[in-house]
C-alpha cells in the first residue's frame, strides 16, 4: 500500500512539474501573432528608413526599394523620378519606360496615378503586369521629386492603392528629414563662416598693429606674436570638421589672449581654472572663442584700469560646465531678448550664433545663459554633454 502511495505521489509531482513548465513557457513566449506582425512591419520600415535618411540617390533607392516592396506587398516596386527608375525590385522592370512616363505625370500634378492593363501594353506572352499605382514621394506640404510605383498582377485593388499611398507618404517624410538634416549642416557651416568673418576684420587689424609696435623695440617678441597669430588664424579658418575638443579650443584661445595682452599690457588679466577630465570633451567648432572675444572687446576694452577675464571648465558628471566671465562694463540685458537679436552697432552676434549652434546640436536646454547688467560685468554659462552621438571631434 505504501509503495502504491509513493508511486502516486511521484506521478503527482511529475504532473505538477509538467504543468509548471508549460505555464512558465507560456509566460516566456516572446510575442503574440499580432505583436510579431507589428514588429516585422516596424523592423522593415526601419531598414527602409536608414538609406532614405541619407537623401534620395540611386544608391539609397536600391537599398530601400526591397524593404518598401515588402511593406506595400506588391509583386514589383520601383522608385522613379522624371527621367528614370532609380531602383527596381520584383517583377515588371520591362515596363520601366511606361512607369517613368506615369511618374512624370504624378510629379507634375503632385497626385497619384492608377494604371490599368490597357495603360501598360506589352508584347511579352508571359508578362504578369496588369496595373500599377504611382504615388508621389512628397514631403508634408511640399512638392515631389520622385514617385513610388507599385506593380500589380491584377487590376490594382483598394488595399494596394492605400498601402502604396501610405508608404509613399511615409517615405516622403523620411526624405524631408534628410533634407532638413542637410539644411542644418549647411546652416552650421554658414554660421561658422559668419563667425570667421566677424573675427577677421577687427582682430586681424588690431593684432597686426600690436605686432608692428614691437618690430623695432622688441623683434623677438614680434616674432613670437607673429607665430601665435599664424597658429590662431590657421585654427580659426580651418576647412574641416564641425566639431573640436575643449583642449583645442582652449589652445586657440590662449593664442588669442597672448596677442590681446600684447595690446592691453597689464590692463588685461586672465584667470584659468580647467578640470583635466573635461579637456577631451567635444563641442562645436569656434564655440568658446566668441565668448572670450566678447569679454575682451565689449567688457574690458571699454573699462578704465585693469580688467579680469575668467575661464572655468568644471566636471559635472555627465556634463561639462563652462563659464566665461569678465568684470568689465557689462551691458543691457534687454540686448538678449528674442526681438532684439543684436545691439544697434552689430555687437553680440557671436553670442547668438553660439547659442543657436549649441541648441541645434544638443537641444534647447543646452543654450547659453547670460548674466549681465550695466556696470556689473558679464558672465556667460555653457553646458556641454560629455558624450553626444552627433559630436565627433
Amino acid at each position: 500500500m505504501e509503495s502504491v502511495l509513493a508511486v502516486v505521489a511521484v506521478v503527482g509531482a511529475l504532473a505538477a512539474a509538467v504543468v509548471a513548465v508549460v505555464r512558465l513557457r507560456a509566460r516566456r513566449r516572446v510575442a503574440t501573432t499580432m505583436q510579431r506582425a507589428t514588429y516585422d512591419v516596424l523592423h522593415t520600415a526601419a531598414l527602409a528608413a536608414d538609406p532614405l535618411r541619407g537623401g534620395l540617390t540611386t544608391g539609397s533607392a536600391q537599398k530601400a526599394v526591397r524593404h518598401l516592396r515588402t511593406l506595400v506587398g506588391a509583386v514589383g516596386l520601383t522608385i522613379a523620378d522624371r527621367d528614370r527608375c532609380l531602383a527596381f525590385d520584383g517583377r515588371g522592370s520591362h515596363h520601366s519606360e511606361q512607369l517613368v512616363g506615369a511618374a512624370r505625370r504624378a510629379i507634375q500634378t503632385n497626385r497619384s496615378v492608377i494604371l490599368a492593363a490597357s495603360d501598360l501594353p506589352c508584347d511579352r506572352v508571359d508578362c504578369a503586369v496588369r496595373g500599377a499605382v504611382v504615388a508621389p514621394l512628397a514631403p508634408p506640404d511640399g512638392r515631389a521629386a520622385a514617385t513610388l510605383v507599385a506593380v500589380a498582377d491584377d487590376q490594382p485593388a483598394p488595399g494596394l492603392v492605400q498601402a502604396t499611398l501610405e508608404a509613399a507618404r511615409w517615405a516622403g517624410s523620411q526624405l524631408a528629414l534628410a533634407e532638413l538634416e542637410s539644411s542644418r549642416e549647411r546652416l552650421a557651416r554658414a554660421e561658422v563662416r559668419a563667425l570667421r568673418a566677424q573675427i577677421s576684420p577687427h582682430f586681424i587689424y588690431n593684432a597686426l598693429t600690436a605686432i608692428a609696435s614691437f618690430v623695432r623695440t622688441d623683434p623677438e617678441r614680434a616674432r613670437e606674436l607673429i607665430l601665435e597669430f599664424a597658429e590662431f588664424t590657421r585654427y580659426s579658418f580651418r576647412a574641416h570638421g564641425e566639431f573640436t575638443t575643449l583642449a583645442e579650443e582652449l589652445r586657440s584661445i590662449d593664442r588669442y589672449l597672448t596677442i590681446e595682452r600684447a595690446r592691453f599690457g597689464d590692463r588685461l588679466q586672465v584667470r584659468l581654472q580647467i578640470a583635466p577630465e573635461v579637456l577631451p570633451v567635444g563641442l562645436p567648432f569656434l564655440c568658446l572663442q566668441p565668448l572670450v572675444e566678447n569679454a575682451v572687446r565689449h567688457g574690458l576694452s571699454r573699462k578704465p584700469g585693469v580688467g579680469m577675464v575668467s575661464i572655468e571648465a568644471r566636471d559635472a558628471g555627465a556634463e561639462c560646465h563652462i563659464t566665461v566671465e569678465d568684470d568689465g562694463v557689462g551691458m543691457d540685458p534687454l540686448v538678449f531678448t528674442p526681438d532684439r537679436p543684436e545691439s544697434d552697432d552689430g555687437q553680440h552676434v557671436g553670442l547668438y550664433n553660439v547659442d543657436e549652434r549649441l541648441r541645434s546640436v544638443f537641444g534647447d536646454h543646452f543654450g547659453l545663459v547670460v548674466e549681465t547688467a550695466p556696470g556689473a560685468g558679464t558672465k556667460v554659462n555653457m553646458r556641454i554633454p560629455k558624450f553626444h552621438p552627433q559630436v565627433r571631434a
